[in-house]
C-alpha cells in the first residue's frame, strides 16, 4: 500500500431540509506533507466531532483502487483524490486482506486499523443522491479509520509497512458486513468483540446479538 495523495478540507456549508450544516467531507489533495495527530490531521476541518475525529477516528484512508468503479456510477461530478472524504487516498488497500487491529508504520506515524466508515446524509448530499448509502453499504469496500498510535507526518508516496497482524480478529470487510447485516453471524461477532481497536460502544452493541 502506498499513499496516492494527502486531503485535508475547508468548512463547507450546505442547507439541508431546512437547516444550515457545516461538513469537513469536501477534502482536496494537497501537496505537503501533513501531521497524523492522536485525534485528527493537524489543519484538517473536523466539524462533527461526535462522528468524526477522535482516537478512533483520527484519519480515514479509502482505496484509489475504488475510484473507477464510483466514477462510473457518476460520471458527471467533479472528481478529485478525497472525494469521499478521506484524508489519505491509497493504492493497493484491499479491505478484505486489512484486519481491525493491524498496525501499519506509514511515513513517521504508526498507525492502527480501527473500524470501517459508516455513510452519512452529509456523503450523500456531496454526490447528489442519498442512493450512494445504499450503493455504498452493498459495495462493501468502505475504506477505514485508523488509531494514531505515534503521531508524526505523512507524505504523498510513503508506503504502508505492516508492523503488527491483528491476532484473532477479522477482516474490514467483514466488521462492515457484520455491522450492517440484520442477520449478525455470531462466529464473527465472537471474533471480535474483545478487540480494543474498536471503540467499546460499538462492542457493546455487537454483543447484543449474541443473546
Amino acid at each position: 500500500m502506498q499513499v496516492t495523495s494527502t486531503n485535508i478540507a475547508k468548512p463547507t456549508t450546505f442547507t439541508w431540509n431546512g437547516k444550515t450544516i457545516t461538513t469537513g467531507i469536501y477534502k482536496l489533495p494537497t501537496d505537503k506533507p501533513f501531521f497524523l495527530g492522536t485525534y485528527d490531521v493537524k489543519n484538517d476541518s473536523v466539524i462533527d466531532r461526535k462522528n468524526h475525529g477522535g482516537e478512533f477516528k483520527a484519519c480515514y484512508l479509502f482505496s484509489e483502487d475504488h475510484y473507477d468503479y464510483w466514477k462510473k456510477l457518476y460520471p458527471n461530478l467533479d472528481w478529485n483524490w478525497g472525494m469521499f472524504g478521506e484524508n489519505l487516498t491509497v493504492s493497493g488497500l484491499n479491505e478484505d486482506k486489512i484486519y481491525i487491529g493491524d498496525v501499519y508504520k506509514v511515513g513517521k506515524a504508526l498507525v492502527q486499523v480501527t473500524q470501517p466508515r459508516e455513510p452519512c446524509f452529509k456523503f450523500g448530499y456531496k454526490f447528489g443522491s442519498q442512493e450512494v448509502i445504499k450503493q455504498f453499504i452493498d459495495y462493501g469496500y468502505p475504506g477505514t479509520y485508523v488509531r494514531v498510535l505515534e503521531e508524526g507526518y505523512v507524505r504523498e508516496g510513503d508506503k504502508f509497512k505492516l508492523i503488527k497482524q491483528a491476532e484473532n480478529s477479522i477482516t474490514t470487510v467483514e466488521f462492515f458486513n457484520l455491522f450492517f447485516s440484520k442477520n449478525k453471524n455470531k462466529t464473527l461477532i465472537k471474533a471480535i468483540i474483545n478487540n480494543n481497536s474498536l471503540p467499546q460502544r460499538k462492542r457493546d452493541k455487537l454483543k447484543t446479538f449474541l443473546y
